[in-house]
């Protein structure tokens, strides 16, 4: 028996029943056969991680090596495209299927539009988006490409300055103007060399401002385009043509010792069958120029042009009488002017523009418009008594037109007041009715900007300076009294383009009349320049001072009269916004204010949709 029983019994545990030993160890193999352990056992025993890990670290590698296999492949742009477009062999089942729906815009009227639920898109009508908006846009097609849309905020131009501006030579960008081709022109004077405007009087008026850009317009293009072709017919001297001549008429050539030159004495018998006359077929040379003296009331130049495509002829009269323009079947007369006879004229006629007025005269419903390659001039023939020199045909005369209308504006300015009088009612909504006779600082700049070239390109005819120096006289004036002045807040002198009261400020105007006053300062002798450089330093200053006036923040405004009148402000049309970027560009390279070139800038961006920040 042991002497510490208790000790002895923790050592030594009485021993568990066999059933409960058995359950707990696995059972020995019998009768000394060794068995097979299955495969599962097998991968069981394996690390699990280990694998894991390698399958990881292999598909991070076959990823690397077929990207960096691929990274310099791309598709070409038209397999792309053609992925963009639906498969020809899509059956009708897959293609996207867009759900009408009504749009309401504001809630104040509905839009038929398109829905693409899948793309949780809703498609607007362009034309409604055309006049909601205010922009443009079309369909495009080149070649193969495949159709695009242009959509444009602005159809308008930017003209770049290709230079510092010079007042000798281009004006702006007006080498792109084709004033006598406008619609509001009904026909350019065979009396003056002018146009005649419609514009605010169907009868026809001359409009300062319109005969000023139709010369700056050529003056302009003398400088840009090639030299004309000019085909001389007969000058008496060394370029004769054999002329028919009835047997009931005459003509002959003469010495004339006034001109020291020989010249053509002509007389006929009544009627057109007495007119002495050349066969012609001259095509695209349409610009005829003539030195005229017509004696007798039934004298006139004759002209026959034909429509080549139609063969229909027509037959241009230009005739000692007071009148416009007038058109009997294909027969179509302008007036040379009353006092016409018995004065040598240098007559210039483009016989385009004369004929497609009188077509638009004859049939104002549907007037045929003729492309000038479309015409031939077949004869020209003169009738009645008179003398004739120096006739051509050219493809162009600038020159001829420009110093047509800077003559005008000689012969036509108010001697008390130095303006160039608007002879019709202009009413601006809101303001007071201007009545005939009031004078636009924008026509005044502009016939300015004539004379100064005009006199500088003539070498000096003191006609032109005193006509362009007596011209600054209504730009000191206030508006009240007749002139163009206004001022803006009592602090900032601006001259007016139509000198409304209240005043209206427009700004296109205001620049064109500072950009005649720039050309004067540039050009004419110093007591003129330094009186003109006077006016325009003064308008300077108050444009830099209400400039940002007229920025909407997505545009412009045409003038102030939100100001003026307490109204809604007039915005300007793109073409009208266009124009005052390109008259802060030209201002831009005389004057080197910052402020001038980034509002330029700026309102080009408006053009683009760009806007100004919300707050």
């Amino acid at each position: 028996m042991s002497k510490y029983p208790g000790t002895q019994r923790d050592a030594f545990p009485p021993a568990l029943p066999a059933v409960a030993r058995n359950s707990r160890e696995p059972r020995k193999p019998q009768h000394g056969i060794k068995q097979r352990e299955p495969l599962v056992f097998f991968i069981m025993r394996l690390n699990l991680k280990a694998v894991l890990l390698i399958l990881i670290v292999a598909v991070v590698i076959i990823t690397l090596g077929v990207y960096m296999r691929c990274a310099a492949f791309s598709f070409s742009p038209e397999f792309v495209r053609s992925l963009d477009r639906p498969s020809a062999r899509q059956s009708p089942g897959d293609a996207t299927v867009l759900q009408d729906i009504e749009c309401s815009i504001n809630q104040e009227y509905s839009v038929h539009c398109k829905r693409d639920e899948n793309a949780n898109e809703v498609y607007l009508p362009f034309s409604f988006l055309r006049n909601y908006f205010e922009v443009s846009g079309a369909v495009s097609t080149s070649g193969s490409e495949v159709a695009k849309f242009n959509w444009m905020h602005s159809t308008s131009k930017v003209n770049l300055p290709k230079g510092k501006y010079d007042a000798r030579g281009v004006f702006m960008y007006f080498e792109n103007y084709n004033v006598e081709v406008r619609d509001r022109v009904k026909c350019i004077s065979a009396a003056e060399g002018v146009p005649v405007s419609t514009q605010w009087e169907k009868r026809g008026y001359f409009y300062p401002t319109q005969i000023a850009q139709f010369a700056l317009s050529h003056y302009s293009k003398n400088l840009t385009e090639p030299a004309p072709r000019v085909r001389v017919l007969e000058d008496a001297d060394g370029n004769q043509m054999d002329w028919s001549t009835p047997k009931t008429s005459n003509m002959s050539r003469i010495w004339h010792h006034k001109f020291n030159t020989s010249v053509v004495q002509f007389e006929t018998a009544p009627g057109y069958e007495g007119a002495i006359s050349i066969a012609l077929n001259q095509t695209l040379d349409l610009l005829l120029s003539v030195d005229l003296l017509l004696v007798t009331n039934s004298s006139s130049l004759m002209v026959t042009v034909q429509n080549r495509d139609t063969r229909h002829c027509y037959n241009l009269h230009y005739i000692p009488a007071d009148l416009l323009l007038s058109v009997q079947d294909s027969n179509i007369y302008y007036g040379l002017g009353g006092s016409a006879l018995n004065k040598w004229r240098h007559i210039t006629r483009d016989l385009h523009i004369d004929v497609q007025k009188g077509i638009v005269l004859g049939d104002k419903r549907s007037p045929l418009k003729i492309r000038r390659s479309d015409l031939e001039v077949l004869s020209i023939g003169f009738l009645g008594l008179g003398f004739y020199d120096n006739i051509t045909l050219s493809t162009s005369d600038h020159l001829a037109h420009f110093y047509d209308a800077a003559e005008w504006f000689v012969h036509n300015q108010d001697p008390k007041t130095g303006g160039w009088t608007n002879p019709v009612r202009r009413s601006l909504n809101g303001f007071a009715e201007l009545r005939p006779g009031w004078i636009s600082a924008m026509g005044q700049g502009h016939a300015i900007s004539v004379l100064a070239r005009a006199y500088w390109h003539s070498g000096g005819d003191e006609r032109y300076l005193r006509a362009a120096a007596s011209g600054l006289q209504p730009y000191r004036v206030f508006s009240r009294d007749g002139g163009v002045l206004a001022q803006f807040m009592e602090k900032f002198y601006w001259y007016e383009e139509y000198p409304t009261t209240p005043p209206s400020y427009v700004l296109n105007g205001f620049i064109y009349s500072l950009l005649g006053l720039y050309d004067l300062n540039s050009t004419a002798p110093v007591k003129i320049a330094r009186e003109a450089g006077k006016l325009f330093s003064q308008g300077m200053y108050s444009l830099k001072k209400m400039l940002l006036l007229y920025d909407t923040g997505s545009g412009t405004s045409y003038d102030l009269r939100h100001l003026s009148l307490g109204v809604a402000p007039n915005l300007a049309r793109w073409d009208y916004h266009a124009t005052h970027v390109n008259q802060l560009l030209l201002l831009a390279t005389i004057d080197s204010d910052p402020l001038i070139a980034q509002t330029a800038e700026r309102w080009k961006g408006y053009m683009f949709g760009r806007r100004a920040k919300h707050n």
